[in-house]
């Protein structure tokens, strides 16, 4: 294949993601992509009336419940562009799902509701695509709906995610009379057609629309002449191309400068194929993001990889599911080949590993493919990895960057039912956590239960339901539990000496220095300093020092959680020639630190979560009285037609079975979402009941 084939082709790929706060249409707006493009040949709605569901949830427990689980890949062409596209779950507690796809995407689709507008998990996906440099546009939809309103939404787009958002289209009509669209780079107007909206009309623009579309084309033209000397001139001159507006609007787009806004409704079969046309023009192929690597054979140096098929391999592995026929591993070739036959190295460990099958994903079908270049996105099977390994050729080793794994907030313990599910239970948790990096589970040390760890409760209450249908494995689960932390306050000194003789050699050490905290806002959990001067403590006893610190962060003495934000510093300290050692110098540091830990004030902290609730003017007390009961404070409240938002902090503590009271005190009519915000120390008889049932738990046991 010619070097002119192949970057044509990999000009005309498009590897996206869509993203988007939950229920704002991001499955339906897969489905549409993929029938206007001959992927599916019947529409299906998200909550299937006829029993089927949309295409990519592909999960029964996904159908039932009316939400997306775990992204799922497909690919589609449309015109002579190649798009494989990721669509990922809107809910935080899959969040992970969200942040692995952005990983290894080149664009994404912010999708947004025409009626709610920019939503908590609108900032968080807007945050993730910040933190990977993904190119954006950004869909408004649901413009059929009573109470749309785009023009208040780009708005929204500007203040809350402070993006340049510029509208390259217009809605002709909204609510009930939305029509079609008007198409502000070519000023035609654009009405969908036929049997679901399949004939795209491009018409005169109705005369009524005349004077804004003018009036926005202008704007539109004024944002993006920014990018494009060539654009500024022409509009000096005269009337500027279709071609130059696309060209610069393009260039603000690579360079994060700029959002440009389409609209329309996927439910009522508007305003998609433009949607997909902008994807086309506007989203970046393969060779214009720059995707770096860390050479592991010359120190971790920085390269920048290339999407050359003709240069060696190098592809990440950022999904793994366990199919029907062993582990699938999802992976992203940044450079080089994949071919069927080939050996494979995994730099992490070194394995290799022959590629057996290679498939093209469409949700949870697959196709078999015998190769994969630079720019492509596909699936192995029987890899035996982890979620983040890089694999090459052999002839160089190297590893892509890793992506952002926050931490679990909430726990629950675990028991079979019966003592002959055990086997299966063991080999779902194997299976969950080597998927999902976000669930965790672990044994109590001292009750001998099993915990699992994740990112909220539905996120908990999804594991334990697929352990249920897909292993066969009833569980009981016991209430759920916060991951509180602990800290220090103030600046506290250590000096502990540590003695024991036992005939022959004993063991000595001197530990002394001081526990400080770090602030909260830094969010680190520890940090060591090496202050001793004059060899008081040897220089191969300092890295003991350090271990033995870190071993007390695991427990905290108030309420046998882990310890955060302690700066430990040793300055001083003494030795013996025959008695110290490694072990010496460990406990007596574990020692200092208690003591130090004792004197230094602490407190302990609680995760606060990010809560936005919505529904009805009416219930606004009843939600407001709901949140202030549950120590939450209230950030900000909006109201606009008939409905209202409420922004507040609240404790995770307090939000347990939360669904059910604002379901039962709003007829149903509202709707939460919630995601980790931050740390916050508890009250002081919160903090006083806590340690008194830790009191009675150590006691007992």
């Amino acid at each position: 294949m010619s070097t002119k084939t192949l970057s044509d082709k990999l000009k005309n790929t498009r590897n996206i993601g869509i993203s988007a706060h939950i229920d704002s249409g991001k499955t339906t707006l897969t489905e549409r992509i993929l029938f206007y493009t001959n992927r599916i040949h019947a529409i299906h709605d998200v909550r299937g009336k006829d029993g089927v569901g949309a295409k990519m949830d592909s999960m029964e427990l996904e159908r039932e419940r009316g939400i997306t689980i775990q992204s799922a890949a497909t690919y589609c062409t449309w015109k002579q562009t190649s798009i494989n596209i990721i669509d990922t779950p809107g809910h935080v507690d899959f969040t992970i799902e969200v942040e692995r796809s952005l990983r290894v995407l080149d664009g994404a689709i912010l999708v947004l509701c025409g009626v709610s507008g920019v939503q908590s998990q609108s900032i968080t996906v807007d945050r993730q695509m910040r933190r990977y440099s993904v190119p954006r546009v950004a869909f408004i939809n649901k413009l059929d709906r009573t109470g749309a309103n785009p023009f208040r939404v780009i708005d929204q787009l500007r203040e809350k995610l402070k993006h340049n958002a510029v509208a390259v289209q217009l809605p002709i009509g909204l609510e009930g009379n939305f029509n079609g669209v008007i198409d502000l780079v070519s000023m035609k107007a654009v009405y969908f057609e036929g049997a679901n909206g399949m004939e795209v009309v491009e018409k005169e623009i109705p005369a009524e629309h005349q004077e804004l579309a003018n009036k926005k084309r202008e704007e539109l033209l004024d944002a993006v002449s920014l990018f494009s000397d060539e654009l500024t001139e022409a509009m000096l001159e005269g009337t500027p191309t279709e071609d130059q507006i696309k060209r610069a609007i393009r260039q603000g787009v690579l360079d994060l400068k700029l959002t440009p806004v389409f609209m329309g409704s996927a439910y009522k079969n508007k305003g998609v194929q433009k949607l997909l046309d902008g994807v086309a023009d506007y989203l970046a192929n393969p060779t214009e993001v720059v995707n770096k690597g860390l050479d592991l054979n010359s120190d971790e140096k920085e390269i920048i990889l290339e999407s050359d098929p003709t240069k060696p391999l190098a592809c990440l592995a950022f999904k793994l599911e366990d199919g029907r026929y062993g582990q699938l591993t999802y992976v992203r070739i940044y450079q080089g080949k994949l071919v069927k036959g080939m050996t494979i190295y995994n730099s992490s460990n070194n394995k290799k590993h022959s590629v057996g099958r290679l498939v093209r994903m469409h949700s949870d079908e697959m196709e078999e493919i015998s190769s994969a270049e630079a720019g492509d996105i596909v699936a192995l099977f029987g890899i035996d990895c982890a979620s983040g390994d890089t694999f090459t050729d052999g002839s160089w080793k190297i590893a892509m960057e890793s992506m952002f794994v926050p931490a679990p907030v909430i726990s629950l313990t675990i028991e079979c039912k019966e003592s002959k599910q055990l086997p299966n239970l063991a080999k779902a948790l194997n299976r969950f956590t080597k998927e999902d990096p976000t669930f965790k589970t672990e044994i109590d040390k001292e009750s001998g239960q099993t915990i699992i760890k994740g990112m909220g409760e539905l996120h908990l209450e999804v594991y334990v339901e697929r352990m249920r249908r897909e292993y066969g494995v009833d569980l009981v689960t016991g209430a759920p539990q916060v991951a509180y932390r602990e800290t220090i306050t103030k600046k506290a000194e250590f000096d502990y000496t540590h003695k024991k003789q036992t005939g022959g050699q004993g063991q000595f050490s001197r530990v002394a220095g001081y526990l400080e905290p770090i602030a909260l806002e830094e969010g680190k959990v520890y940090e060591f300093v090496d202050k001793v001067v004059g060899g008081s403590i040897p220089r191969e006893y300092i890295g003991s020092c350090d271990k033995g610190f870190k071993s007390c962060l695991e427990r905290g003495a108030l309420i046998g959680f882990p310890i955060t934000g302690v700066r430990a510093v040793v300055n001083d300290g003494a030795y013996h020639d025959v008695d110290s050692s490694d072990m010496a110098f460990q406990i007596g540091a574990r020692y200092g630190f208690r003591q130090g830990f004792a004197k230094a004030a602490p407190i302990i902290l609680e995760p606060i979560m990010k809560v936005e609730v919505d529904g009805p003017v009416e219930f606004q007390g009843a939600i407001l009285g709901g949140l202030n009961q549950r120590r939450g404070m209230i950030l900000a409240t909006t109201e606009q037609d008939a409905y209202c938002k409420i922004e507040a902090e609240v404790p995770l503590a307090d939000m347990f079975g939360y669904s059910t009271v604002l379901r039962s005190s709003t007829q149903g009519k509202a709707e939460f979402s919630m995601e980790f915000s931050r740390y916050a120390p508890v009250p002081r008889n919160v903090s006083e009941e806590l340690m008194k049932k830790y009191k009675v738990k150590q006691d007992e046991d």
